[in-house]
């Protein structure tokens, strides 16, 4: 399929994803969140968004249960938490900002909600000790097939003033964290963000000159590097730590 981004020029491209790609990105979601025919899974993004492909099919292809929300209940995070539980959601994708709205809420013990992804901004909040769901935190630019990294928030602790993390690596993807020379950085050293996956997108389309500017070939081994124009370091854990844009990215 092809679906269309800004990216850092403001200008649409359009992204050939592959099949191979949404399968890697289905297999991996349903083994991590162990989805089952048992799940009730929301559809929030509009169509137009690569975060439809991910909330769709991994849920589908489960055989498990998609429930759509109206848009004005997106509109209050009170209205979304009580709406959440009402319907016996397990799983739901809320962006980073609806998300960091929906951690400041009281919720009940009780609930059948186990897991809220979040992704598509810097996040810079933890959930309390209290919140009866894992929060994961994911990361990926459109041309790898929506996920590249993901990882889950760890309870907010006192005194730690860091943002969370975008994890790690999901199946069959390695990231480099490299300098302007393509050469490998250290532990704690910022450098752009350069992905390896079977996830990859095979080019724009139509766009030639700007697919062989941002998919390039591997220095590493064989296969293609796609630059995705984010600074990002390591963490000494081996987490990601998302830092920026090195251009000065458009937000639509």
């Amino acid at each position: 399929y092809v679906i269309y981004t800004s990216g850092s020029t403001g200008k649409p491209k359009g992204v050939l994803i592959s099949h191979r790609g949404l399968m890697n990105l289905i297999c991996w979601h349903q083994d991590a969140f162990e989805i089952t025919p048992l799940d009730k899974i929301t559809q929030l993004a509009r169509s137009a968004f690569d975060a439809a492909v991910w909330e769709l099919w991994p849920c589908l292809t489960a055989g498990a249960s998609l429930v759509l929300v109206k848009p004005e209940i997106m509109q209050s995070p009170p209205d979304l938490r009580d709406w959440l539980i009402a319907q016996e959601i397990t799983v739901s994708f809320l962006p980073t900002p609806l998300v960091e709205k929906i951690l400041s809420l009281k919720w009940d013990e009780n609930i059948a909600l186990r897991i809220i992804l979040t992704g598509g901004d810097k996040l810079h909040h933890y959930p309390s000790v209290s919140m009866p769901f894992k929060l994961i935190n994911n990361y990926g630019p459109t041309e790898n097939t929506v996920v590249t990294t993901s990882g889950l928030v760890p309870d907010y602790e006192e005194g730690n003033s860091s943002s969370p993390s975008i994890g790690k690596p999901i199946s069959n993807t390695k990231i480099y964290i490299l300098d302007q020379n393509l050469q490998p950085l250290p532990i704690g050293v910022p450098g752009e963000l350069h992905i390896s996956s079977v996830g990859l997108a095979r080019g724009y389309l139509n766009r030639l000159e700007l697919t062989q500017e941002k998919f390039i070939s591997n220095p590493f081994n064989s296969g293609i590097l796609y630059k995705t124009g984010d600074l990002v370091r390591y963490l000494p854990e081996g987490n990601i730590e998302f830092l920026g844009r090195i251009d000065n990215q458009v937000k639509l």
